[in-house]
C-alpha cells in the first residue's frame, strides 16, 4: 500500500506536467509508449530511477521548436544520441571532461527559463497566471518546501478560477486528430531543430547524473546513470517518432516508498494506462496550460536557479557565470559551449 501511494503521489505531480506537454502539441497516446520503456529498462536494469515529464526538457523542447513537427523531431533525435550514449556508457565521462562549474552554470540559466517561460505564461492569461504563482509560492514557502504540494495546490486553486471566471465556450484547445501511433513526418532540414536537439542533450546529460542520482540517493541504492539514460533515450525515441513528449529522469518520491523499484515501475505504469486511454486530453480541455505558472516559476527561480549558481560561482565564479547567463539568453547547447571556449582561453592565459 505505501508502494502504491507513493506511485500515486508521484503520478499526481506528473499530470500537470504532462498538460503543459500537450499546450506544445505533444500527443499523450505516444507518450504512453516512452512511460513503457521506462517500466521495461526499470525492470531489466532493477533501476529505482523512474522516467516521467520533466518540465525542463517540455519547456526547452516547446520553445526551441516552432511548430508540433519540429518540437517532437527534437524529442526523437534527442532519444537517439541519448540512448546511444548510454549504451556506450559515455554519460559520466561526458560529465568529468565538462566539470561542476558548467554543468551547473548550464542547470541555473535553465533555471533562468523556467521562470522566464512562467512570467510570459502571465501575459497570456494574467489572471489565472497570477493566481498560479502567488499560490506556488505560499505554498512552497510555508509547506516545507514540497514541490508536489506546490504544483497540486497551484494548479488546483488556478484552474478553479478559471472555471468560474471562464467566458462561456471559453476552454484550451486540445487536438483529437494528433492522439493516435502514427510516424510523423521528420523535420530534417531546419536550423532550429540541430539547435533544439544539441540543446536537449546538454540538459538530460546534466540532469539525468542529478535527478537520477538524487533518487537512489533517497532509496538508498546504486543508480546506473548510463542506464537510466539509455531506457529514458530509447522512450523518447519511440514517443517522439509517434508525435509525443519528452519523458525523462526526475527526482521521484517513490525513492521513499518500502520497496522503491517497485513502485517507480507502478508509477511508469499508471501514468501510461492514464496516457493510453486518453485521460490526459481530457483533463486539458479544463485545465488551462498557464495553471502550471506558478510551479514552472518555482522550480526555475526559488529551486533551480539558488542551488545551480550556488555551485557553478563556487566551483569557479567566472566559468559559472559566463555559463548561466549564456544558457538563459539562448540555449544549454551554447551555454555549454561558451564555457568550454571561456576555460580554453583561460588556460591559454594560464589564469
Amino acid at each position: 500500500m505505501q508502494d502504491f501511494l507513493a506511485a500515486i503521489a508521484v503520478v499526481i505531480n506528473g499530470l500537470p506536467q504532462g498538460l503543459l506537454a500537450l499546450s506544445f502539441g505533444f500527443a499523450a497516446l505516444p507518450t504512453a509508449l516512452a512511460f513503457a520503456a521506462g517500466v521495461a529498462g526499470a525492470f531489466v536494469f532493477r533501476s529505482v530511477a523512474p522516467i516521467s515529464f520533466q518540465a525542463e526538457s517540455i519547456v526547452l523542447a516547446g520553445t526551441m521548436g516552432k511548430d508540433r513537427l519540429e518540437r517532437c523531431t527534437i524529442v526523437f533525435f534527442t532519444g537517439v544520441i541519448m540512448a546511444l550514449v548510454g549504451g556506450m556508457g559515455l554519460l559520466e565521462p561526458v560529465i568529468r571532461f565538462v566539470g561542476p562549474a558548467i554543468e551547473n552554470g548550464m542547470m541555473a540559466g535553465v533555471g533562468i527559463i523556467l521562470a522566464t517561460v512562467a512570467l510570459n505564461m502571465l501575459r497570456k492569461h494574467p489572471l489565472v497566471g497570477a493566481v498560479s504563482v502567488l499560490i506556488a509560492i505560499l505554498v512552497y514557502t510555508f509547506m516545507g518546501k514540497n514541490l508536489v504540494y506546490t504544483i497540486v495546490a497551484s494548479v488546483l486553486v488556478a484552474t478553479a478560477v478559471y472555471l468560474v471566471t471562464r467566458r462561456a465556450g471559453d476552454r484550451p484547445a486540445t487536438d483529437a486528430n494528433i492522439e493516435r501511433i502514427r510516424p510523423i513526418r521528420l523535420v530534417l532540414n531546419s536550423p532550429r531543430v540541430i539547435r533544439g536537439v544539441l540543446a536537449m542533450v546538454c540538459l538530460q546529460i546534466g540532469g539525468n547524473i542529478a535527478y537520477a542520482g538524487i533518487t537512489g540517493s533517497i532509496a538508498n541504492t546504486p543508480v546506473n546513470v548510463d542506464h537510466v539514460t539509455l531506457y529514458s533515450g530509447i522512450g523518447d525515441a519511440v514517443s517522439g517518432f509517434f508525435g509525443g513528449g519528452p519523458v525523462e529522469a526526475i527526482i521521484s518520491g517513490t525513492g521513499a516508498a518500502p520497496n522503491p523499484w517497485l513502485a517507480g515501475m507502478l508509477m511508469m505504469g499508471i501514468m501510461a494506462v492514464i496516457l493510453a486511454v486518453r485521460l490526459l486530453p481530457v483533463l486539458a480541455r479544463y485545465v488551462p496550460s498557464e495553471s502550471i505558472a506558478g510551479f514552472l516559476f518555482v522550480l526555475g527561480a526559488l529551486v533551480a536557479f539558488p542551488a545551480n549558481i550556488r555551485l557553478a560561482v563556487g566551483a569557479d565564479p567566472v566559468l559559472g557565470g559566463v555559463v548561466t547567463v549564456v544558457t538563459a539568453a539562448t540555449d544549454p547547447f551554447t551555454g555549454l559551449v561558451s564555457g568550454i571556449v571561456v576555460r580554453w582561453l583561460f588556460s591559454l592565459a594560464g589564469i
